[in-house]
């Protein structure tokens, strides 16, 4: 029985993984749930699952939780960053689900990989962030990451077993591994005219034709910043050379990656479009388990097609790969940037287009620093988004 903290329980994430939860109540507990402000949702969760701690980063929303649980219900509400730190590296606490969206997330997940915990790791912007410092914690700790990110996971499985028990010291080349092939769908804007993309709106750059997913990470899927900040998260997982990694655009979300080997075999992890099965996977490795999904059914799925990017149309994942090579201090700017941004234009305050503008005069005007702590990193952060703002303010 492993006892599970489900960081960003309220959230897409968060409810697959209690979707699995479900599934197999003989081999998982819930021990904390960890959200930002939905109380409602919270209290729904907490009455179905009795968590022992439930713990709101809001703390009017904690205070809410409180007066809402019904006296039947024994779990412990909380809210402090110091208790959400003990709740993550509780002894009693064997695994952390790690699904806080953004920069937000960076803090306990550290935490929880400094404590030596089995992390689920759904929070690219960890690695985004923090990708070097991150996995040298995690190798000093014995903590054992496991990448949930339906791309990162799927090259996971395709790996062989030497690379899989040494995410981000590995050698690829030693074991045969001549490229990673990272695949994205294109998002909901891979054919419309580019033309028409300063005029999109929110509510049409939230429309994914294949996941359904929260609006910033639905709207990054459109930039394909989430991509970029997929292949920076590759590059930490499975110590790669740029010419070891590759983005192909493949519509249909079926191959969800693919790892290439030198005798020219290429590796396809497939499936259904549905986060159970990668979430499911990394809570029982090296085991399998059910998921609640689906199985494939290859007489439905009709053509599978591949593209190469097309970077005038998809500016912001030529950013991230570029800032991929320049280095954390890099990714760590064009990361918060883009959290700035993105959320710019879901207000409707820029267009969709200046999504990549922000992000790229964000890049060019930053000094680079050495980050050397996750203080350092919080502090690029937090100066990279003020930055942002003011960039967002002169196009306005």
């Amino acid at each position: 029985m492993q006892n599970m903290v489900i960081l960003g329980a309220t959230g897409s994430i968060g409810a697959s993984t209690l979707s699995v939860v479900t599934q197999n109540p003989d081999k998982y507990a819930v021990y904390a749930l960890v959200a930002n402000a939905s109380v409602d949702k919270m209290l729904g969760l907490c009455e179905t699952h009795q968590p022992v701690f439930a713990h709101m980063v809001d703390q009017q929303a904690a205070l809410k939780l409180k007066r809402a649980l019904p006296s039947s219900c024994k779990t412990i509400v909380t809210s402090t960053p110091e208790e959400l730190t003990a709740l993550v590296t509780h002894s009693d606490v064997d695994t952390v689900m790690a699904a806080i969206v953004g920069a937000a997330g960076l803090v306990p997940t550290f935490a929880a990989v400094k404590a030596g915990k089995r992390v689920l790791l759904a929070n690219k912007e960890a690695l985004v962030m923090s990708g070097e410092l991150f996995m040298q914690t995690a190798k000093a700790s014995g903590a054992t990451i496991l990448p949930v990110d339906s791309e990162h996971n799927a090259i996971f499985q395709c790996m062989p077993q030497a690379v899989q028990n040494n995410l981000g010291f590995c050698d690829m080349a030693a074991e045969g591994i001549s490229h990673i092939l990272l695949t994205g769908s294109g998002g909901p804007f891979l054919t419309t005219d580019l033309s028409i993309l300063p005029s999109v709106t929110p509510d049409q750059a939230c429309k994914h034709p294949n996941w359904s997913m929260g609006r910033k990470i639905s709207v990054d899927s459109a930039s394909m910043m989430n991509k970029g900040l997929e292949y920076i998260e590759a590059r930490w997982l499975f110590n790669t050379m740029p010419e070891q990694l590759k983005v192909v655009i493949h519509p249909q979300s079926v191959i969800h990656s693919m790892v290439q080997y030198k005798d020219g075999s290429v590796l396809a992890q497939m499936g259904n479009p549905d986060m159970r099965t990668p979430i499911a996977h990394c809570m029982s490795y090296p085991q399998r388990i059910l998921a609640g999904v689906e199985p494939l059914d290859f007489f439905k799925v009709g053509e599978l097609s591949f593209l190469e990017p097309d970077f005038d149309r998809f500016p912001c994942l030529k950013l991230a790969i570029d800032a991929c090579q320049q280095g954390q201090e890099a990714t760590t700017v064009l990361n918060a940037a883009n959290e700035i941004a993105v959320d710019a234009f879901l207000q409707g305050i820029i267009k969709f287009t200046d999504i990549a503008v922000v992000n790229e005069q964000c890049l060019v005007s930053f000094n680079p620093s050495a980050l050397k702590t996750i203080e350092d990193i919080i502090a690029l952060d937090s100066e990279a988004r003020r930055l942002a703002l003011s960039k967002i303010k002169a196009l306005v």
